[in-house]
């Protein structure tokens, strides 16, 4: 666990403490807006697209192998970033980083998977939620200090180091052993994971709310610091209150879902993620959301969202691959790819929306379709 939470605080960390530094990045290296936020998409693009790889080659190689290769990748990666000069080299490389980081949060999530299933499953998925939670808010709280008092180069640096260390706990583990036969062996099982509603549902639904959260995150840095004018280490604090509410729903999950049950703790995330969305896009539209009572309500309205993803997300994650059990880390791998996936498209989209507004269309919209894919679509498991 310890590994695994170490994995995914990196990997969410290589978004978040870059966020306070976006307007200060597109001024240094002449990009426009749009050209800016697609650096944070780029990366979760990137982590989406070799997630089946990366799966299967942990079952067929075992843990370790691609583990470390992820990982020497996402430290070569993050050292070369820290010394960029130019948009292109900006862009190719956070590709290459999320490459790398994706494989390696895959992984951790599916060493987490070879020993727990079910709301067990979903109780280990929320312990790991709590490192989402402090890169989600510690991240941006470091990143506003960094960009407050030194160079938004450091934060990549740091990354580097963080997959080192990751690296080296790495070698320490005793990790799951591969199966190349039985991996090498008969047609690849993702197709069949696929065509099981039990797994395909839930997994979407999960990935849409991280869809809703993804373009939250990459409008919020002007949305703070241009409309609201927020000075970028104020920008950084707001990361506290958000990594608190994620705490707050990950602990809500680890305490309730053994009696309440993952399929209901799904729906209250997915309504309130739906519900402050919603709200967002009539606060904004309705004038609400000026100055500086406006702007404590949209941090309010942002808190919400992400509490709600934090109910939703482990018990979509944990439902999905528990119907497919008998596929191990295909499934986990699959789950990510669709989450991923989604979380990709709805970034790189909602680059092309102008921010006068639009956005709030596009996140109001994301978290409905959460609620309905959670309400209509997602049924519980058989006993």
């Amino acid at each position: 666990m310890a590994l695994a939470c170490l994995i995914v605080f990196m990997a969410q960390m290589a978004t978040t403490v870059y966020l306070p530094s976006l307007p200060a990045v597109m001024r240094e290296l002449a990009m426009s807006q749009s050209l800016v936020e697609m650096s944070i998409s780029g990366y979760v693009v990137g982590a989406a697209l070799p997630v089946l790889f990366w799966g299967s080659a942990a079952d067929r190689w075992g843990r370790r192998g691609p583990l470390l290769i992820s990982l020497a990748l996402f430290v070569v990666c993050s050292l070369l970033l820290a010394f960029v000069s130019n948009a292109a080299e900006l862009l190719t490389l956070r590709v290459a980083q999320g490459i790398a980081g994706g494989g390696a949060a895959i992984i951790a999530r599916i060493i987490v998977r070879d020993h727990w299933r079910g709301d067990d499953l979903a109780r280990k998925l929320s312990v790991l939620s709590i490192a989402f939670i402090t890169a989600l808010g510690g991240g941006q709280f470091i990143g506003g200090l960094i960009g407050k008092y030194s160079h938004w180069e450091a934060g990549f640096a740091l990354m580097a180091v963080t997959g080192a260390v990751a690296a080296l706990l790495t070698m320490g583990l005793p990790l799951q052993a591969g199966c190349p036969a039985a991996s090498a062996s008969g047609p690849s099982p993702y197709w069949r994971i696929l065509r099981r509603p039990g797994f395909l549902w839930p997994a979407c639904a999960g990935g849409l709310g991280f869809a809703t959260t993804v373009t939250l995150q990459e409008v919020s840095p002007f949305v703070f610091q241009e409309h609201f004018g927020l000075a970028v280490a104020g920008f950084g604090n707001v990361g506290l209150l958000i990594g608190l509410s994620y705490f707050s729903g990950a602990m809500v999950v680890n305490r309730l879902v053994a009696r309440v049950g993952g399929l209901r703790l799904m729906r209250a995330g997915s309504a309130l993620l739906a519900a402050a969305t919603l709200a967002m896009l009539l606060g904004w539209h309705l004038g609400l959301l000026e100055r500086l009572p406006g702007l404590w309500l949209f941090i309010g309205l942002y808190c919400l969202t992400i509490f709600g993803q934090a109910v939703l997300f482990p018990n979509s994650m944990a439902t999905a691959v528990s119907d497919a059990k008998e596929h191990g880390a295909h499934a986990m791998a699959l789950c990510g790819f669709l989450q991923q996936g989604l979380a990709g498209i709805a970034a790189t989209v909602s680059v092309l929306l102008h921010h006068d507004g639009a956005w709030t269309l596009a996140v109001a919209a994301l978290g409905l379709l959460t609620l309905s894919q959670v309400l209509f679509k997602v049924r519980p498991r058989a006993s």
